[in-house]
């Protein structure tokens, strides 16, 4: 019988990361001094490394090398992927803040569903609690409460696909993997869902349209609601307990 569903944040509540950590980055870049830009398709293959501060260390790796030389030991490289790291999530507070992130409409009726039926609620984010602070304040600051658990990179250090984080959600729902569902965008959050033994509802994004195997449905709304092999498509949350049902048969 579900009891819970877990959503993931970034790309899952709200399309956050083409104009909202993408313009927060380049920003951070351009107080540092550095000439660096993430257009749109590199940001887009970037966000195959789970982890801001891992994004921003990967791309200094393969793409500013040179950079080593220039700041000496691995303490300093280490000291200024944390400044950067910082000052992005400073300028992406104040994006959120501004309005220029928004609730996905489909995920957000199914919020509103999962609330009225009863259902818990809880958050498994590689993102930082001070990003999820940020988007919670601003755009459900009357749901917020509603979250019986949120857990980000800052409580559970490994990243997704790593199961860890939906492991130790489930352990503070006191819930066995079969009473929840986790809701992802990416492949990554949905094979660290999958390795805990979750079912997932999957919400495909801008920089995440593709199917995704394994994923128990897709969330009509979400990207393209055209192909007919594309898996099972429900619509909310009466449709997903009907899907659970006649899986349970």
């Amino acid at each position: 019988m579900l009891k819970a569903l877990i959503f993931d944040v970034d790309g899952t509540l709200a399309e956050t990361e083409r104009d909202g950590h993408r313009v927060a980055f380049n920003a951070a870049f351009r107080d540092a001094g550095l000439d660096w830009h993430w257009d749109e398709q590199l940001y887009g293959e970037l966000l195959r490394v789970p982890g801001g501060r891992e994004r921003i260390a990967h791309f200094i790796e393969r793409h500013a090398p040179s950079l080593d030389c220039e700041w000496g030991e691995v303490r300093s490289i280490d000291q200024l992927v944390a400044d950067l790291h910082r000052g992005k999530t400073a300028h992406y507070t104040a994006l959120v803040a501004g309005g220029q992130v928004k609730l996905r409409p489909p995920v957000a009726e199914l919020l509103r569903a999962a609330r009225r039926a009863g259902l818990r609620l809880a958050i498994a984010t590689t993102t930082t609690r001070a990003n999820v602070t940020a988007l919670l304040d601003h755009l459900l600051p009357k749901a917020r409460d509603a979250f019986d658990v949120i857990l980000t990179a800052d409580e559970v250090p490994a990243k997704k696909p790593d199961p860890a984080i939906y492991r130790e959600a489930l352990a503070r729902l006191r819930l066995a993997p079969h009473e929840a569902i986790a809701v992802e965008d990416s492949e990554a959050g949905a094979r660290a869902a999958l390795g805990a033994g979750l079912r997932v509802l999957h919400v495909p994004s801008v920089y995440f349209p593709q199917r995704v195997d394994g994923v128990t449905a897709r969330l009509a709304g979400c990207g393209d609601d055209d192909p007919a092999d594309d898996g099972l498509v429900v619509r909310g949350l009466a449709d997903l307990r009907a899907v659970e049902q006649a899986l349970a048969a």
